[in-house]
């Protein structure tokens, strides 16, 4: 898909996880943000701030806003955006693909493997650094892979692998 050889996989992102970082940012700035300072000038007001617990918990609540905007333009800025959709490639597993497998104990997962920064287990998204998709790269459907676990190698096999249309 021509990935740049010079970006970290850590900055690897799809469409859909670089959206949910931009509406998260926007949230942040334009909501969340003007909320807690109108919160901490009415705090500053009423008097002695070393006892204000609204203005207090608020000076440090927009240090944490400001810390994840900071790092949300950060990795917005340096992302290289892959949409799975182009994967020409379709046999084999890369980014973005959606995998099902079967493990030693004749259990079936179902993942999608994203960037480090979209994976979410309740979604079944897994980073793409994981052990688990780092195991499933470049593999076809009805190869076994071996996992690296704390308690020794597992095989995984791959049933099936599809990307977004």
């Amino acid at each position: 898909m021509g990935d740049a050889p010079t970006t970290p996989l850590s900055h690897y992102l799809t469409p859909q996880g670089a959206a949910r970082m931009r509406e998260e940012l926007r949230e942040l700035m334009q909501v969340e943000r003007p909320r807690i300072v109108e919160i901490v000038s009415w705090a500053a007001g009423n008097g002695d701030r070393s006892e204000n617990g609204d203005y207090l918990y608020g000076k440090r609540r927009l240090r944490e806003i400001d810390r994840r905007a900071r790092f949300l333009s950060k990795r917005l800025e340096h992302a290289l955006i892959i949409d799975p959709a182009a994967q020409t490639t379709r046999d084999r597993v890369f980014f973005g693909a959606q995998v099902s497998y079967v493990d030693e104990d004749d259990v079936t997962h179902d993942v999608t493997i994203v960037g480090c920064d979209e994976a979410d287990l309740t979604r079944r998204e897994i980073s793409l650094v994981s052990p688990v998709a780092r195991a499933l790269m470049r593999a076809r459907v009805g190869d076994e892979v071996s996992l690296q676990t704390p308690g020794g190698a597992v095989m995984l096999e791959i049933l099936s692998i599809a990307y977004p249309a």
